[in-house]
């Protein structure tokens, strides 16, 4: 059965809007919770754009089992991961003026500075992800950082605007799926992902996860968190 991790980041935006304590991340999180989602997912951004350290500790608390840190591989964001120990760790790429994450980590370019991060946190207790596109030389090298979980990165599948390119970026998931396992290593996949086009990438036999954060805070604005949660659960499973 696939799981559903669910980013709250954008609770933490709206409530960024008024620079204030409402609405809190953490009670949003807790209702998540309390529909049935597997996971909590959470970045901890450098510039603190939404989720912040004290977001964080307090998830910490709640979701001790259950907590996905998104993150960077800055030295200051591997020590507070090293000293919050989440349950996993998923490392992105950030850019400071992106509005979201504009694609996966390229581990060629960057292998020794993702491997000593991959390192440094695993050594303090956390399971660790490599957020990546659907390319097989990336997902080959994932290997040699010591990660053992992978993130297909989805978004050209969900931005996709014709049913034939939807298929051709549906087909490289599964490709890229299919390769991961191969090597060993655990499959989760999110970015993008919404009521329309989750269902397709969800019943890719080698995803174990999806996370998904964007579409279910849109959709509680109008049906209420619990529900939103709920419906993308029936549609994944």
């Amino acid at each position: 059965m696939v799981k559903l991790g669910v980013n709250i980041d954008h609770v933490a935006t709206l409530r960024q809007a008024r620079k204030g304590s409402s609405p809190d991340p953490v009670s949003a999180a807790l209702i998540c919770r309390k529909a049935g989602c597997d996971s909590i997912v959470a970045h901890l951004r450098e510039d603190r754009r939404h989720i912040n350290d004290n977001d964080l500790q307090r998830l910490k608390l709640a979701f001790m089992n259950r907590l996905n840190l998104e993150m960077s591989v800055a030295y200051e964001i591997v020590d507070i991961a090293c000293a919050i120990k989440p349950h996993q760790a998923t490392l992105v790429p950030e850019k400071r003026k992106e509005l979201t994450t504009e694609g996966g980590l390229d581990i060629l370019r960057h292998k020794t500075r993702v491997k000593n991060a991959v390192r440094k946190i695993s050594a303090a207790g956390s399971k660790v992800s490599l957020f990546i596109d659907p390319d097989k030389k990336q997902i080959s090298v994932v290997p040699e950082t010591g990660a053992e979980i992978i993130e297909l990165h989805t978004g050209k599948y969900a931005a996709a605007r014709t049913q034939s390119q939807k298929k051709v970026f549906l087909r490289e998931l599964a490709q890229a799926a299919s390769f991961a396992r191969s090597l060993g290593l655990a499959v989760n996949a999110g970015h993008g992902l919404d009521y329309n086009n989750v269902w397709a990438v969800s019943r890719i036999p080698e995803i174990n996860e999806l996370n998904i954060g964007y579409s279910i805070i849109c959709r509680s604005i109008f049906t209420g968190l619990e529900s939103a949660v709920k419906e993308m659960l029936r549609l994944i499973r």
